[in-house]
Order: structure tokens, then C-alpha cells, then sequence
């Protein structure tokens, strides 16, 4: 049998901070994703995204603009670069 080793926990606070400024893709605890750019973070772990479009089940539902998203409520976040490389890859 072959194991897989876990992934290495990462610290959310410099995580975060390194995505201060770049597109985000923040997925919301009932479904809901939130596309935009994330310009800041506070102690709590809020967000802040500007530019921000709002999709459910995939599909773009409209444009939001800012938003100030509470952190209770994020299930999780990443860069947006990530889904980017994985539609390249699917396309080719």
C-alpha cells in the first residue's frame, strides 16, 4: 500500500496577506462564490473584495462590486490564478 501524506497545514494570517491585492475566489458556506480582488483582511479575518462578481452552481448571477464579506461565513478562499491554470489544462 502506498500513503499519501496530509498537506502542510499553511498559517492563514501571511496566506492571506499574501493575496492582499490579487484576484481571490472566496466560496461561502451555502454554495455561493464570490470572484473579485481582495483588498484587505482584518484581525477577525473579514474580508474586503472589490470588483466582485458573484456566481452560484457556476453560474455568474451579477456583479457586486464591493463587498465586505464577515469571516464566520467563508468556507474557504484561494487565488483566482489557480482556477485559471486548471481551465488551461482542461482545454488542451
Amino acid at each position: 500500500m502506498t500513503s499519501v501524506a496530509p498537506p502542510t497545514p499553511i498559517n492563514p494570517k501571511p496566506f492571506l496577506n499574501q493575496l492582499t491585492g490579487q484576484a481571490v475566489v472566496v466560496k461561502l458556506k451555502w454554495g455561493h462564490e464570490y470572484k473579485g480582488i481582495l483588498v484587505s483582511v482584518d484581525g477577525y479575518m473579514n474580508l474586503q473584495l472589490a470588483n466582485t462578481e458573484e456566481y452560484v452552481d457556476g453560474l455568474p448571477t451579477g456583479s457586486l462590486g464591493e463587498v465586505l464579506v464577515r469571516c464566520n461565513n467563508v468556507l474557504y478562499i484561494r487565488g483566482a490564478e489557480d482556477e485559471d491554470e486548471e481551465e488551461g489544462q482542461m482545454k488542451e
